[in-house]
């Protein structure tokens, strides 16, 4: 897996919210800060890979940029609407990211990864909150485009579910499927 500089995700509200969807209610100890616990703040905002976008999107929450990390998700990914993907960051404290290896899929004309991803949370609480699981990303061929808007890489799905062990000993996973 690799493990992406960590940057800060709001998990107090937006937890909360997907609680009852994912379950998100597992506290574990923090994991031993490492080289990777060095915060970047740096601008990123690169859509050019799967693995890019991903990190581009915790970057966004890092720098409290909601409205840029909400526009990673597809309209049709099940995002919430933009005042409750805000507020859900409201009690954020930080986070690590880890991506293992993405897979992809072609199909009429577009390209789907499915990125096995780990995130490590921490609430302004000092509370941590480790999840794994998937996120899926749609490249619509550019030459498949011929009419406005432009549409980019973006993230179409998110399955983030409580993981039972330490960040450094928990893997993302897709299913085969990539859903």
């Amino acid at each position: 897996m690799k493990i992406i500089t960590p940057t800060v995700l709001a998990c107090g509200l937006a937890c909360a919210a997907l609680q009852p969807a994912f379950g998100l209610d597992r506290v574990v100890p923090a994991a031993e800060p490492g080289p990777e616990a060095v915060a970047d703040d740096s601008y990123l905002d690169d859509r050019s890979t799967p693995v890019s976008l991903i990190g581009s999107l915790y970057n966004a929450i890092n720098r409290h940029e909601y409205l840029r990390a909400w526009s990673y998700f597809a309209e049709d990914s099940g995002r919430p609407d933009f005042p409750a993907f805000q507020a859900g960051y409201e009690t954020t404290g930080g986070v690590r990211l880890k991506l293992g290896e993405p897979s992809s899929d072609g199909a009429a004309g577009s390209v789907y990864t499915s990125v096995p991803t780990v995130i490590e949370a921490t609430g302004t609480d000092g509370a941590v909150r480790i999840f794994s699981g998937c996120y899926v990303t749609r490249f619509v061929q550019p030459a498949n485009q011929a009419t406005p808007p432009f549409v980019p890489l973006q993230i179409t799905k998110a399955t983030l579910r409580p993981a039972r062990t330490k960040f450094a000993e928990t893997s993302g996973d897709c299913p085969p499927d990539g859903q």
